[in-house]
């Protein structure tokens, strides 16, 4: 089996932490995590790529775990973590990628397939499609299942919770950095395949003033074991506690600047390069069955991949036979020219 190794690098005054497995000559698959996660998040992912030939390579975010801290809503615009990015695959020796994101790394990764194609042999990411959220969550409204979520009594939908923030940062952030490991607890659960078509409570929560209804303090619920083990949860409120939970949340007051980097993508936003997209069954925020959420990546993606998982929001943690199958079946078909040679396996 792989080795997953730790290392760090800084590039200019930012320093990236990152998890690194497989030879180094191996063709360099770059996973970038989401909210409020870790490269830890990527752990199942590291072992099966690392174990094929892959270079799998899994960073802490800017604001998270290792990597550098800052002060500032501003200094978390998608702008700069993509620059993080690219500062990493650069002191790496890393000329094109196959870059791989889930929640907010996703953003992260369609914004250098888009500005940046030429860093990259393909794309896949997890939950959030394509020209969305690097928009701003406002570009997501005209997308919702009005349905279920009619104007006049949810204008926001599902994404209420990102105005929340906009709106009440502090509150939104209290609970989480009140008992981080309770927080991971209540946030790192499977899908429930009952709440189908059901108000989510992403959707209440500027009426509930803030999560867990308004509570200053996450619920003490049991570990979700089908998600993560006792280790992981240890890792991930050992890492929440020492960076707090300003960074990760401050990824969601960029809106305008994001939308304003993301109008300067080239090729007028088309990706022609491979690309896959998994959609979560049961990922009642990143809502794509119901919805239209997934319509403009549809119209920009000229090498498409889709797959859903019967799985909640934490794909990769939830169901990563399922997801590691599905990444490596494309990889192998959609990206077979940078599968690892034999020397590398």
């Amino acid at each position: 089996m792989a080795i997953v190794t730790e290392h760090s690098v800084k590039t200019g005054d930012h320093q990236t932490f990152y998890l690194a497995t497989g030879p180094e000559d191996g063709p360099p698959v770059i996973f970038c995590h989401g909210w409020p996660e870790l490269s830890l998040s990527w752990r199942h992912q590291l072992q099966c790529l690392g174990d094929l030939g892959f270079r799998a390579i899994a960073p802490d975010m800017r604001g998270y775990g290792r990597s550098t801290v800052y002060d500032r809503h501003e200094d978390y615009a998608l702008e700069l973590i993509a620059g993080d990015m690219i500062g990493l695959a650069d002191a790496l020796g890393i000329k094109k990628a196959v870059w791989v994101g889930h929640d907010w790394g996703a953003p992260v990764v369609w914004s250098i397939a888009s500005h940046h194609p030429e860093r990259c042999h393909a794309v896949a990411n997890l939950c959030v499609p394509y020209a969305t959220l690097e928009f701003g969550y406002k570009a997501c409204l005209p997308l919702l299942d009005r349905t279920l979520y009619p104007e006049d009594e949810y204008p926001f939908g599902q994404w209420d919770y990102q105005a929340f923030y906009e709106e009440n940062f502090a509150k939104a952030i209290l609970p989480f950095d009140a008992h981080p490991t309770n927080a991971v607890k209540a946030m790192f659960r499977k899908g429930l395949p009952d709440m189908r078509g059901k108000v989510w409570r992403n959707a209440v929560m500027r009426r509930d003033n803030g999560w867990f209804g308004g509570a200053d303090e996450p619920p003490d619920v049991p570990r979700d074991g089908d998600v993560i083990s006792e280790a992981d949860l240890s890792a991930y409120a050992a890492a929440l506690t020492r960076t707090g939970f300003f960074g990760g949340a401050s990824w969601y007051m960029n809106h305008e600047r994001n939308a304003e980097y993301t109008g300067r993508w080239v090729n007028e936003g088309r990706l022609d390069m491979p690309v896959l997209f998994l959609i979560a069954e049961y990922d009642y925020t990143c809502e794509c069955i119901d919805s239209d959420l997934a319509k403009p990546m549809r119209g920009l993606c000229s090498n498409l991949t889709e797959r859903t998982i019967a799985s909640g929001h934490w794909m990769a943690q939830e169901r990563p036979v399922e997801v590691n199958g599905a990444l490596v079946q494309w990889l192998a078909t959609a990206v077979s020219g940078v599968w690892p040679s034999p020397s590398n396996g």
